[in-house]
C-alpha cells in the first residue's frame, strides 16, 4: 500500500517525507519495492546524488537489490548522460548473479544505442537471445529506432514485419515513434508501410506526430489520405477531388462519418453544445456509424460537464449500432448516473460494459454496490453484484452488498448474504463483521450482536493476516457504516 501511495507521483519532497513517515511505523518496513520507487522518483526529478543515497541506504540496511532496482539505476544514470555509470551497473547487477530480464537487457541496450556503441548494443542483444530471453515490442522498438536514425529504413520494415511472423505485435508507441522518425528524413514510402498496418489494427497517431505526418507528406508532394484514414478523430479538411474518390474507395468508413465526427470534436472544442446536438440528432436519425474513439469523447466531454441526457443519447446509441465505446467512457458515464441519483441507469451501463468484455474490477465494483445501498437500491446492488465475474466475488463486494441489505433494513437477507459468503469458503474480514455489527445494534438485535462481537473477537485473536480483498475491505468498513 504505501508502494502505491508513492507510485501515484505526489512531489518529491512530499514523496520523501511520505517514505521517511512510513519507515516509522510500528511493525512497518521498507522493502525493495517501495526503495526502487523512490529511487525512480529521485532519478526522474534528475536528483542523480539522492538517488545514490537511496541506493547506498538498501546496500547498508541489507534490502535485497533485485534486477528492477538495477535496470532503473542504469536507466537514469543513462538518462543524466553517464553512460560510465550506467555500464558499472550492469557489471555490478552481474558480478552479484542478478539475471537480467527481457526489459533490463532492452533496457541496456538502449544506453549503448543511446551512446553510440553498437557494436556493444548487438553484443548484448545476442546474449539475450542466447540466455533464452524473447524479444517484446519495447526490445524490437529500440532495435527500429536505433536503425532509423542510422537511415537504414529497409531494415526497420524488415524487423517490423519479422516481429509480427514472431506473434509480437507494434503497438501504438512503437508506430508513433517509426512516424516521427520518416517525418525527420522524410521517409514516405516507410511511413506508408507503418501508416496501412495502423489503419488495419486500428492503432493512432498522437496529435503532434500526426501533424508532423501531416506537413511532411505535403513537402513531399504525396497524398495524405491513408494518414487520414488511419486518424479520423482529427478534423478533415478538404482534399482534391482525385484525393476524396481515393478515400471513398479504400476506407471502411463512410466519408460523412468522418467529417461528422470531426466537426463534432471542433464544436466540443469551442463548446458549442447546441451545435453539437443538432448534429449528433442528425447522425442518430441517419444510423451513421462514428469512429469508437469519436463516441467515446463525446461522452466524457458530455458528462464531465453533467450534460446527461447528450452522453445518454450517445451511449444508447453505440449500444444500438453495435459501436464498441472505451472504458473511460464507461467509467464516465458512471460518475455522471451516480452524480445525479440516476440509479437505474447504471446497472444499464454495467450490464453493457460486462457485454463488452470490460472489467469493473474489485474495487469499483464494491464501491458501486456500496453506493447503490446508500440510495436505498438493494436490487440494483445485487444486479451489479450478480454481473460480477465470479473471481470479483470476494470479501470486499460481499460485504458491499451485505452493507446494502443493512441499509435497506433487510437485516435478514444481510445475514443470509453473508451466510451464502462463509459456505462459498470467503473468509470475513474485520469490516464485514464492522458492517454487521452496526447493522444488528441500529435493529436493536442484542443477541445476535453478542453472537458476531464474539466471532469477531476469535478473529483477531487468531492472529489475524489480511489477504489483499480483506485488506481493501477493512479499508472501505473501517467503521460504522450503516446509518
Amino acid at each position: 500500500m504505501v508502494n502505491q501511495v508513492l507510485k501515484t507521483h505526489p512531489p518529491l519532497e512530499k514523496a520523501w517525507l511520505f517514505f521517511n513517515w512510513a519507515s516509522e511505523l510500528k511493525g512497518f518496513k521498507h522493502d525493495q519495492f517501495t526503495y526502487t520507487t523512490i529511487l525512480d522518483i529521485f532519478g526522474e526529478a534528475r536528483r542523480i546524488s539522492s538517488m545514490r543515497y537511496v541506493f547506498q541506504q538498501m546496500q547498508e540496511k541489507g534490502i535485497k537489490i533485485d534486477v528492477v532496482t538495477y535496470t532503473s539505476l542504469l536507466h537514469w544514470l543513462s538518462n543524466d548522460g553517464d553512460v560510465d555509470g550506467a555500464i558499472k551497473i550492469w557489471k555490478d547487477m552481474k558480478a552479484n548473479h542478478c539475471n537480467p530480464t527481457v526489459v533490463s537487457f532492452t533496457a541496456y541496450m538502449k544506453v549503448l544505442f543511446d551512446h553510440n556503441r553498437e557494436k556493444e548494443a548487438a553484443k548484448v542483444y545476442k546474449e539475450m537471445l542466447q540466455s533464452g530471453c524473447s524479444p517484446n515490442c519495447c526490445t524490437y522498438t529500440v532495435l527500429m529506432e536505433h536503425l532509423a536514425s542510422s537511415g537504414k529504413y529497409k531494415e526497420v520494415i524488415e524487423i517490423f514485419n519479422k516481429m509480427q511472423e514472431a506473434g509480437v505485435q507494434p503497438d501504438k508507441a512503437t508506430c508513433n515513434i517509426l512516424i516521427q522518425k520518416c517525418c525527420k528524413t522524410s521517409e514516405t514510402w516507410a511511413m506508408t508501410r507503418i501508416l496501412r498496418y495502423m489503419r488495419e489494427n486500428s492503432l493512432v497517431l498522437r496529435y503532434p506526430v500526426y501533424l508532423e505526418a501531416l506537413e511532411t507528406l505535403k513537402i513531399a508532394g504525396e497524398s495524405d489520405v491513408l494518414l487520414r484514414q488511419v486518424n479520423p478523430h482529427f478534423s478533415i479538411k478538404g482534399g482534391n477531388k482525385d484525393e476524396k474518390e481515393e478515400f471513398n474507395e479504400n476506407t471502411t468508413t463512410d466519408i460523412n462519418s468522418v467529417i461528422d465526427g470531426g466537426l463534432i470534436l471542433d464544436f466540443l472544442r469551442r463548446r458549442n453544445f447546441v451545435a453539437v446536438d443538432c448534429l449528433l440528432a442528425g447522425i442518430v436519425n441517419k444510423n451513421t456509424l462514428l469512429d469508437p474513439r469519436v463516441m467515446s469523447t463525446i461522452i466524457e466531454v458530455n458528462s464531465a460537464l453533467c450534460r446527461p441526457s447528450a452522453a445518454l443519447l450517445v451511449f444508447e446509441y453505440s449500444v444500438k449500432m453495435g459501436i464498441r465505446i472505451e472504458k473511460t467512457a464507461y467509467l464516465a458515464l458512471l460518475g455522471v448516473f451516480i452524480r445525479t441519483n440516476s440509479f437505474p441507469k447504471v446497472v444499464d451501463i454495467v450490464d453493457e460494459m460486462v457485454r463488452a468484455g470490460i472489467s469493473l474490477g474489485t474495487y469499483l465494483g464494491a464501491l458501486l454496490i456500496y453506493k447503490l445501498g446508500c440510495a436505498r437500491k438493494p436490487d440494483s446492488s445485487a444486479k451489479i453484484f450478480d454481473l460480477l465475474p465470479d473471481d470479483q466475488k470476494n470479501t470486499v463486494t460481499y460485504t458491499a452488498l451485505i452493507s446494502t441489505y443493512f441499509f435497506s433494513g433487510k437485516v435478514d437477507e444481510g445475514l443470509k448474504m453473508f451466510a451464502t459468503m462463509k459456505s462459498k469458503g470467503i473468509r470475513a474480514a474485520l469490516g464485514t463483521f464492522n458492517v454487521i455489527l452496526a447493522g444488528l445494534e441500529k435493529r436493536g438485535r442484542v443477541s445476535e450482536v453478542e453472537q458476531f462481537r464474539k466471532e469477531k473477537k476469535n478473529l483477531q485473536a487468531d492472529g489475524y493476516t489480511q489477504d489483499i480483498d480483506e485488506m481493501i475491505c477493512n479499508r472501505l468498513f473501517a467503521a460504522d457504516v450503516v446509518s
